[in-house]
């Protein structure tokens, strides 16, 4: 009988040496900052989208669990200016160059540690933000990974995932299958994989159904071998559907808190022209309804990127007139182009302000300590148009007594 943890400890080793042979991600190195932002990565624009409002505190501690050769780990730096940040990895290659990474571009309030991610448990104290992006479905058991980092987040503390979806990855996966198939004994040897991959697609028809997929989605990352390897030639992947997505949240024992890219998982997008059917989507459970958007459309779902929180929070609501002009305002930090009128959002949507709500947005930043209501007076902003700011992310809400604490 096998030994599950030496199948695990198997496919930890092999996974290593797929990124000591391939560090990933393969971003070039910058003696600065790097550029932009992802406000999945940013404290308080994430606690805003999960929870409603602005976070009390911004030390905070920061998980970055799978941190590669350290992309994401140089933004959490970067964009959470008084957070410590620890990145931990199972690869010594893709550590070394996340070390590199963020010394060169003074990201200097992170630790590194070698350590797989059921060794998360080794690491002192529990964390307020957990970063796991790409790596659950590359371990040998998802469940006990996601359980391991659990138990490391703090009450009230935010854990971001990505991982695989099965539908809009399925040319992938079978790609990967021909390539392991004609590997044989060679399997491992992740150079000659992506060698035999790319003489595999130079082969095949034009027309070829996993050759169009490639050229449509894939093709322009996949110039580099890391990405080629990371995709094509990877010796673990458990891709997820809806149902095991919500198996594998629930083993987990936090609370989900929505997927991080609304605008794929919202119903009308598919289906806004048939109100009948939308009728009868009105009776769909909330899991019912995002399988029934990945099944309308298997092309989009080719990954899951969610929040998760440990309870106690508070989310808040500012539905009513009273309770959104009492608060106080913070301008989004997560703003492409601003002080300019035309700018992107924190979803990189570009945006137009028309003059009374630029003038909100700077008396933002310049008087934090005064309410909606004030503010919006002075900006002669109508409370409608404060919604629209506030529905867009554009600003940030705090209830005014916290403020005041």
């Amino acid at each position: 009988m096998t030994n599950p943890s030496s199948d695990a400890q198997q496919v930890s080793a092999a996974v290593a040496s797929l990124y000591d042979t391939y560090p990933f991600p393969p971003e070039p190195l910058l003696d600065e900052p790097p550029p932009g932002y992802n406000w999945r990565w940013n404290w308080v624009a994430a606690h805003n989208f999960c929870l409603g409002r602005k976070p009390d505190r911004d030390n905070i501690r920061i998980l970055d669990a799978g941190c590669g050769t350290g992309v994401g780990t140089e933004y959490l730096v970067h964009l959470n200016p008084h957070a410590d940040v620890t990145g931990i990895d199972l690869s010594a290659g893709a550590l070394a160059v996340a070390k590199e990474r963020c010394q060169r571009s003074g990201a200097d309030r992170v630790e590194f540690h070698h350590l797989s991610l059921f060794d998360a448990d080794q690491l002192p104290g529990e964390f307020d933000l957990i970063n796991c992006v790409g790596v659950l479905h590359h371990t040998a058991d998802p469940i006990r990974g996601i359980q391991t980092l659990a138990r490391k987040l703090a009450p009230g503390g935010l854990m971001h995932i990505f991982v695989y979806g099965e539908l809009g990855r399925w040319e992938i996966k079978l790609m990967q299958e021909a390539i392991a198939l004609l590997q044989g004994e060679q399997r491992g040897n992740y150079r000659d994989g992506v060698q035999l991959g790319r003489q595999i697609f130079a082969a095949l028809p034009e027309g070829n159904r996993i050759v169009k997929r490639e050229k449509e989605r894939w093709s322009l990352e996949n110039q580099r071998d890391e990405n080629f390897a990371d995709m094509y030639v990877h010796p673990q992947e458990i891709d997820y559907s809806i149902d095991s997505l919500f198996e594998l949240i629930d083993a987990s024992g936090l609370e989900f808190l929505g997927f991080s890219n609304p605008r794929v998982w919202d119903i009308h997008r598919l289906l806004g022209s048939a109100p009948e059917v939308l009728q009868r989507v009105e009776h769909l459970t909330e899991r019912q309804r995002y399988r029934l958007i990945e099944l309308l459309d298997p092309d989009a779902a080719t990954h899951y990127e969610f929040f998760l929180g440990r309870s106690p929070f508070v989310k808040s609501d500012w539905s009513s007139d009273a309770a959104l002009l009492s608060a106080i305002p913070f301008r989004n930090p997560c703003m492409d182009g601003w002080d300019s009128r035309c700018l992107f959002n924190f979803d990189y949507q570009i945006v137009n302000l028309n003059e009374a709500e630029w003038k909100f947005l700077k008396l933002c930043d310049e008087n934090q300590h005064k309410t909606v209501e004030q503010i919006a007076v002075e900006a002669a902003l109508g409370i409608e148009q404060v919604r629209s700011l506030l529905n867009n992310q554009l600003i940030l809400l705090a209830p005014a007594q916290e403020n005041a604490s």
